[in-house]
């Protein structure tokens, strides 16, 4: 990763007007059919959550701004991406786990399925420690949800997700999803690119 100038990059006025605001967060909401991998989920250790986490970085890594974050008082770039996921720990807790993104979803479900098994066993988060540029998720799936807004703390600009129990009607499947973005890292319209990417990543999944 890398500190940029801002000045020098297309993000200059959003750093200029959001840096500072007082609440610089984003969320929409988009319902998105998941009927592909709710039917893909029922076939062993490719689980829905894993299978959503997967399509979302495909999806964000078709996106330039989703590699330059704000952090502090600084305009950061990175090379890589991560999608982290809420684990359950065995104490009835729960801890975070970053999974590295790769274009390979068989290599993602190999990190996915070790990493979270180890978050769960030692009840430890699983942190990259700054490398990636993380894209924050939790999935609810205790109940049905049309929408979330996130707090927002001043310490954590990362993008978030969050989603619940996907919805069964007629032999689809149908799952709101909402997005939360830091008004300095994108605007509206790549915000919307992601969904509609995310869309299309969702349909044509393949194992």
């Amino acid at each position: 990763m890398k500190e940029l100038d801002p000045k020098q990059t297309n993000r200059a006025e959003a750093f200029q007007l959001w840096m500072r605001a007082p609440m610089p967060m984003v969320t929409l909401v988009k319902t998105l059919d998941v009927t592909r991998p709710a039917r893909l989920s029922r076939r062993g250790d490719l689980k829905f959550n894993l299978l959503l986490c997967w399509c979302i970085g495909k999806a964000a890594s078709r996106v330039e701004e989703f590699y330059t974050l704000p952090v502090g008082e600084k305009l950061i770039c990175y090379e890589n991406l991560a999608v982290n996921t809420v684990v359950a720990r065995k104490d009835g807790g729960i801890a975070t786990c970053d999974v590295p993104f790769s274009e390979s979803l068989d290599q993602f479900r190999r990190d996915y399925l070790a990493l979270t098994a180890q978050v769960r066993e030692t009840g430890a988060p699983y942190d990259l420690n700054g490398d990636y540029m993380v894209i924050g998720t939790s999935a609810l799936p205790q109940t049905e949800m049309d929408g979330a807004v996130n707090i927002y703390a001043g310490c954590y600009n990362n993008p978030f997700l969050v989603w619940g129990k996907y919805r069964k009607k007629l032999g689809r499947a149908s799952l709101p999803i909402s997005f939360q973005f830091h008004h300095t890292q994108m605007d509206g319209g790549h915000a919307a690119r992601f969904l509609e990417n995310l869309q299309e990543e969702i349909r044509t999944l393949t194992p």
